[in-house]
């Protein structure tokens, strides 16, 4: 049976190639181009969440998109509405918090789409708390040493 442990590093690797590879299908079925995933997350916090940099496909030292997978949505964001991972979780929240509450009116968000119109409410609530839980992790200062 295999091992749950986190903190194994083997393990986590494992885990962390499961969720890179994640972002990476993700975006090709988005059809975002870039220069490629970063190899190692910018921040993650095992099984949780992961965040990786994602090259710009302009300038390829910068950073064209961030990245979020883990036990949430997989999602991607411009590179310039975040400066780090820390900035761009924040940023996911934020915008989380937005669909949720389209989400929850049973309305239809118009640029974000989760999901069949059936399950708005229910995916909705679950986007929600997700947004709030990752937000308390982008303000917690001991999260980010």
């Amino acid at each position: 049976m295999p091992s749950n442990d986190y903190n194994d590093p083997k393990v986590e690797a494992q885990w962390l190639a499961k969720q890179r590879d994640s972002v990476q299908r993700y975006l090709q079925d988005e059809g975002i181009r870039h220069r490629g995933v970063a190899t190692d997350p910018a921040w993650f916090l095992a099984p949780y969440v992961s965040v990786w940099m994602v090259a710009s496909m302009r300038t390829p030292d910068d950073i064209g998109w961030w990245a979020i997978s883990g036990d949430l949505p997989t999602d991607y964001l411009s590179g310039a509405d975040a400066t780090d991972a820390r900035t761009a979780l924040a940023a996911f929240a934020r915008r989380w918090r937005e669909v949720s509450a389209y989400m929850l009116r049973d309305e239809h968000h118009p640029t974000v789409k989760i999901g069949p119109p059936e399950n708005r409410r229910e995916l909705g609530d679950l986007l929600g708390r997700r947004a709030e839980i990752i937000q308390e992790w982008a303000d917690d200062d001991g999260m980010w040493d």
